[in-house]
């Protein structure tokens, strides 16, 4: 063999050898790539960012069930202080609700109009206003009017922020993300109610309850402020780029636009349909309406929102004589409601949700009859509890809160004392005299005394309790059959 042609031989093979390195290197590389890009949407779906976007919305949640629960507590003050009748009482609650209702006719059309983020930022500053309003005044109008303002505040965050989440969050996150808001609901509720205990013996107490939602909704619009739009609704604006960009930010990812196509998508289902179609059986519409609706018909009627609005003065009727009785009790109220909506959220996709609102239902059904008949055999004068301030509790505070009191208005409350109608219509022919009485006895050392004509002896004991377990089971009940994941089911099934 000629060793010139070795030498090139042994070159050639060496070449080879390296181009064979080379090209499994590459290979492998390509494949370690191709791993790393299926594994990116799973692993960069739902990023930090989300994360924290989805937070940021929730405190909706947790403003709206706090202004849910914080009346249970603040009517105890307020009704002495302002010297409520109980319609007036009534309507303090409700004014709450006239709010929700005007902002639930119109809150689709400015989320679609101006934005899910612009939509909960002017929600959070009416909540701010509204609060403010009530500060500074005790007037029974100024009352009615902040009220309102909060009830329009908490009716149009709610639709805003279950859109928002909703449109933000990846598809196999979105459940886990829509569920954060409803968590937040019921953990307000709880600190509503703690608030309520923690305020129900300091004076003028109801305005530190309504004033700590001001610097957590300011917070909240200026937060908002700084977070990205949702990207469906810039598609609807026609604004595709602008909507890439946020679903790259959002998904942690260089390339969002099979995402962006499938939004397109999804917009251009929507106008095949119309308001009229709901009533039609196109697709299962009219039946998919009407389980919507019944759903939401049976949280209203099955009395939930009553328990939250007036659950202090519903644990004083049966037993729980003072303020902070009544407030330390309806506690328990809120704590049992976070406790059993975290287990019905979290498996509620393993059980069902028609698993769970069968079980709650019954267990629901059976509370309140034993409920009803505990309530039976507890004789306490249900009118008594939303007065102001009775007789006997104004002449059981000593004489020396008598000063000032004249011989004429004297006479008129001992004669007042053997027919509470006729105190009802004093109180209403003489407003200067009783509301400048009551207001000087409705706190005594910083502590409310309203209530003290219950003696301990007039319910027993075991009832009271009874009333109070049988109320708990209720509401853990309500949390598990007819609770927030149910709802939040129905409120996403209008979103697609």
């Amino acid at each position: 063999m000629v060793p010139g042609q070795s030498t090139e031989d042994l070159g050639q093979q060496s070449q080879a050898m390296r181009a064979g390195e080379d090209e499994e290197s590459s290979r492998g590389s390509r494949r370690s790539s191709r791993r790393h890009l299926h594994k990116l949407p799973v692993a960069a779906g739902c990023g930090t960012f989300t994360f924290l976007s989805s937070a940021v919305a929730a405190v909706s949640g947790l403003l709206m069930g706090y202004e849910l629960g914080l009346i249970s507590g603040a009517l105890l003050q307020m009704s002495n202080i302002l010297a409520l009748s109980c319609k007036e009482q009534e309507i303090v609650v409700s004014s709450l609700l006239f709010g929700a209702l005007f902002a639930s006719l119109i809150g689709g059309f400015l989320i679609d109009r101006f934005g899910r983020r612009l939509a909960i930022i002017i929600a959070s500053s009416l909540l701010v206003l509204g609060s403010l309003i009530l500060l500074p005044y005790e007037s029974y109008g100024i009352l009615i009017v902040g009220r309102i303002a909060i009830g329009i505040s908490i009716s149009l965050s709610s639709i805003a922020t279950c859109v928002y989440i909703a449109e933000i969050a990846p598809q196999h996150r979105r459940g886990l993300l829509v569920s954060l808001n409803e968590l937040m609901i019921v953990t307000g509720i709880l600190f509503a109610y703690i608030s309520n205990y923690a305020f129900a013996s300091v004076s003028h107490g109801w305005k530190y309850m309504f004033g700590l939602v001001i610097p957590l909704g300011a917070l909240q619009a200026i937060a908002m402020y700084f977070l990205p739009p949702s990207p469906r609704f810039l598609v609807m604006k026609n604004n595709d780029e602008a909507a890439k960009k946020v679903l790259e930010r959002l998904r942690e990812t260089s390339d969002a636009t099979k995402e962006l196509t499938v939004i397109k998508s999804s917009l251009k289902d929507e106008h095949q349909y119309s308001f009229l179609d709901l009533f039609r059986s196109k697709n299962n519409m009219r039946a998919r309406m009407l389980v919507g609706l019944t759903l939401v018909f049976f949280v209203q009627t099955t009395g939930q929102p009553n328990i939250l609005f007036y659950a202090s003065t519903v644990l004083k009727s049966v037993g729980f004589q003072s303020n902070e009785a009544a407030s330390l009790a309806s506690t328990g109220v809120g704590v049992v409601k976070v406790v059993s909506t975290v287990p019905a959220t979290v498996f509620v996709d393993q059980v069902g949700s028609k698993t769970f609102l069968c079980i709650g239902s019954s267990v629901m059904a059976v509370s309140l009859v034993t409920m009803g008949l505990v309530n039976r055999n507890i004789h306490v004068n249900f009118t008594n509890v939303c007065r102001s301030q009775t007789p006997e509790d104004f002449f059981l505070q000593g004489t020396g809160n008598l000063t000032g009191v004249t011989n004429g208005s004297l006479k008129d409350l001992y004669a007042s004392m053997a027919s509470p109608e006729r105190l009802s219509f004093d109180v209403q022919r003489r407003p200067d005299v009783a509301r400048t009485e009551l207001n000087r006895t409705a706190l005594v050392g910083g502590k409310s005394t309203t209530g003290s004509h219950m003696e301990s002896g007039e319910v027993p004991v075991v009832l009271k309790w009874l009333s109070l377990a049988s109320l708990l089971v209720y509401v853990a009940a309500f949390s598990i059959g007819l609770g927030p994941r149910t709802l939040s089911s129905v409120k996403w099934c209008a979103v697609k």
